[in-house]
């Protein structure tokens, strides 16, 4: 809940017998510690209060269908809506790979690019 290291409580125990002194010491600690308790009863009830509220106005259920929704996956759904027999992506298949559907799309002949010689003149030789 708090941050607080050993040095930190070193530090208010020797404020606390300082300041109280250590007679009265065990009854202020008894006292504080009453005060905590309370607190944290004050604390639990107030969060059990907004459980409940939440709970009846059914934002819970908003809750879940918003993170179910997140979790969703958009681009398959979408994919299925555009292109349902996935005959577009075998189209743009340039790869020649197999896609889901498993047919192979044949690849388009590609030209050889042959550096062509060029002599002095400028004129394209054989």
């Amino acid at each position: 809940m708090f941050d607080i290291g050993w040095q930190e409580i070193f530090i208010i125990g020797v404020l606390a017998i300082i300041v109280v002194g250590p007679k009265d010491l065990p009854r202020v600690m008894r006292t504080v510690v009453m005060w905590v308790r309370k607190a944290r009863a004050v604390m639990r009830d107030f969060q059990s209060g907004i459980d409940d509220i939440v709970n009846e106005a059914g934002l819970k259920d908003i809750k879940e269908d918003a993170e179910r929704a997140a979790s969703h996956n958009f681009k398959d759904v979408i994919e299925k809506a555009i292109d349902p027999g996935n005959e577009v992506a075998r189209g743009l298949d340039f790869d020649g790979g197999e896609k889901k559907s498993g047919a192979k799309i044949a690849k388009a002949p590609q030209k050889s690019k042959k550096p062509k010689d060029v002599s002095k003149d400028g004129e394209k030789e054989g």
